[in-house]
């Protein structure tokens, strides 16, 4: 499977990633058109340049506001906004559903920290320097690049988070701040006698909900790029996050999850929309199973795969859209997984993605990514079957 290694001796920033990605391979236009998406019109520009970090040539990335369209804002900061508001301002963004779910994540855990810090419940979190237009576009856009990339598993190494103070919206506070702190919990952090914040809550946000730490690269992890988003600092050390970019064969250690219940009196008509709202909030997989319950009453039992980050979102969703009272949890001894990669491959009516499997060090299976073949056959008028075969012809030729 595709994978990062992130080294952050610099600690981590959201616009260090996201530079960090652009090296990498992510092409800006394509990630500026992406951002375009989010309902913020001309409330922020981006601005990208290469530059030289004590002789390392890094990715920066500068996320501009527009200060004329805040300027009703309180001495002319930031525009702040509700955990709830930044919720509404992703969901309803025209972007991929995997997208907009790896992008609440980060925000959600960012919002419960807040709240911790502020004693107060995850969606009345008014995000002060992390609630921003900068920080939304950098935590989307982190989730367009992870997509971009095909990245499915994500190492972080021991975090420098830097010393001294930082001038917030409460006044001076100890670096790491409150937030950043508590998200890096479980983590392994220290400073090296830079007095200057060098992980911020943003970078510690993207941590804690998608990376696992590894002390060094890991053992079944292959490289293949290796690429530095630039921090905003001149320091005595090289202000970059550097990531490694390349194949993770080793096992994945997710401990998995069933939840099921039987249904036996909910109209089926809701069970599509059920589907579509449990895989945007993280559900692995969803099926349905018929059944005959007591007095020999037609019914389906519904099981929804999942990991224990999404226990608590999709339990919630169940007991919101169907007519169930309780659920079954099923704990998975184990789960035995191919090793997979997507591949892109240029078909005659565009880019199609591939997922290629592989087992026992043998590719096993090609799949043509369907939302691809589908929305292609859309634009061009054309059957999708016939671009899924080309594709697949094509991604065989490439493999041999």
């Amino acid at each position: 499977m595709k994978a990062i290694y992130l080294d952050c001796a610099a600690g981590i920033s959201g616009n260090m990633f996201l530079g960090a990605c652009l090296q990498a391979g992510v092409p800006a236009a394509y990630l500026i058109q992406e951002l375009k998406k989010l309902p913020l019109p001309d409330e922020y520009e981006i601005e990208i340049s290469n530059v030289n970090k004590n002789g390392i040539s890094a990715t920066h990335v500068d996320v501009k506001i527009n200060s004329e369209n805040h300027e009703h804002n309180h001495d002319h900061e930031h525009h702040h906004r509700t955990m709830a508001e930044i919720r509404s301002i992703i969901e309803t963004a025209p972007l991929a559903a995997n997208i907009k779910r790896t992008a609440l994540q980060i925000f959600e855990n960012l919002a419960k920290a807040e709240g911790i810090v502020h004693n107060l419940p995850m969606n009345e979190v008014t995000f002060h320097e992390v609630g921003a237009v900068d920080s939304i576009v950098d935590i989307v856009g982190c989730a367009i690049c992870i997509d971009y990339l095909d990245v499915e598993k994500i190492f972080v190494s021991k975090i420098n988070v830097g010393s001294g103070f930082v001038k917030c919206a409460h006044g001076l506070m100890a670096v790491p701040t409150p937030a950043t702190a508590e998200l890096l919990k479980g983590y392994i952090i220290y400073h090296n006698n830079v007095e200057n914040e060098l992980t911020t809550p943003t970078g510690a946000a993207i941590v804690s909900t998608l990376a696992e730490y590894s002390d060094n690269l890991p053992q079944d992890f292959s490289a293949e790029q290796i690429a530095y988003g630039a921090g905003t600092y001149d320091l005595i050390i090289p202000n970059v996050l550097r990531i490694y970019l390349g194949e993770y064969k080793g096992k994945s250690e997710r401990q998995l999850l069933m939840l099921e219940t039987n249904i036996d009196d909910m109209n089926p008509q809701i069970y599509g929309y059920l589907y579509d709202r449990l895989l945007e909030a993280g559900a692995l997989d969803v099926w349905l199973t018929p059944i005959y319950m007591k007095k020999n009453r037609p019914a389906h039992t519904l099981t929804v795969l999942i990991d224990e980050l999404h226990k608590e979102i999709c339990t919630k969703i169940i007991f919101e859209e169907t007519t169930s009272i309780g659920l079954r949890v099923i704990n998975l001894a184990q789960r035995i997984e191919e090793v997979r990669r997507m591949s892109r491959v240029e078909t005659s009516y565009g880019e199609v993605r591939c997922k290629v499997s592989a087992y026992d060090g043998k590719i096993v299976t090609i799949t043509p990514e369907y939302e691809d073949c589908r929305r292609l056959a859309q634009e061009q008028k054309v059957p999708l079957k016939t671009i899924w075969q080309e594709a697949l012809s094509k991604q065989h030729e490439r493999l041999g």
